[in-house]
């Protein structure tokens, strides 16, 4: 199997954890990709910068797969065995690529969780709502994407329903993170982080003493009064 192209040092691919990292330390990937090469991070950040960086260079090696793959099937080859075989590599090797992302992303995230709860956000200034739907991830979540519509959102174990834009707005207070080694149309985990859990017990409202409130849908009776906000 052809090595997968390395990034130079200069250089960084985009990954969809880029913007969580900026929120949580107030600055630029490239920036902090700077501050590391002259040694000015602490050990924390530091550790943060090498992770992301070998998360960059997997995703650099997933892009060529898919580029490659992409560029086997505009029918620019001749339909032949000799194509259906190279297909079949590129697409092992596409795998292969993704897996090794995923692990990257994971330790991406392990290495943001410190940080993010160290700045962790005073949870009695969050709205209503967001605490609402905090404490709703916090009974367990998924984030799914409907494969006809496009349509994406969150749906709790209570059945209560999140928008995703919602979802992203928690995401970058660094509330909740989601698995993304899952595939978004069989549902994404959707869990609290530190920083979440700290803001719900300030707020004095934990998953265990608190339930969400449930929309009744249509036809559907209830035993007790929804509680109002």
């Amino acid at each position: 199997m052809p090595p997968a192209p390395v990034l130079p040092a200069a250089r960084r691919t985009i990954s969809p954890l880029d913007h969580h990292i900026e929120a949580a330390t107030g600055h630029d990937i490239d920036t902090l990709w700077a501050y590391r090469d002259r040694g000015v991070l602490d050990e924390p950040h530091a550790d943060l910068v090498d992770r992301h960086r070998e998360l960059a260079t997997a995703q650099t090696g997933v892009t060529f797969y898919l580029r490659l793959l992409n560029r086997l099937s505009r029918g620019e080859f001749d339909v032949d065995d000799a194509l259906f075989t190279r297909i079949d590599r590129t697409v092992e090797q596409l795998a292969e690529a993704a897996d090794t992302r995923d692990v990257a992303a994971r330790a991406v995230r392990a290495a943001l969780e410190p940080i993010e709860a160290a700045a962790a956000p005073d949870a009695k200034q969050l709205s209503t709502d967001d605490q609402a739907a905090v404490l709703a991830i916090a009974g367990g979540a998924k984030l799914y994407e409907h494969l006809l519509t496009g349509r994406v959102s969150v749906t709790t174990a209570s059945g209560t329903r999140i928008p995703h834009a919602e979802l992203l707005r928690l995401e970058d207070a660094g509330l909740v993170v989601r698995d993304t080694g899952h595939p978004v149309h069989a549902g994404q985990p959707v869990t609290l982080t530190d920083t979440g859990r700290a803001a719900l017990v300030a707020a004095g409202r934990t998953p265990t003493t608190q339930a969400p409130k449930v929309p009744a849908g249509p036809g559907t009776s209830t035993s007790a009064p929804a509680h109002r906000r």
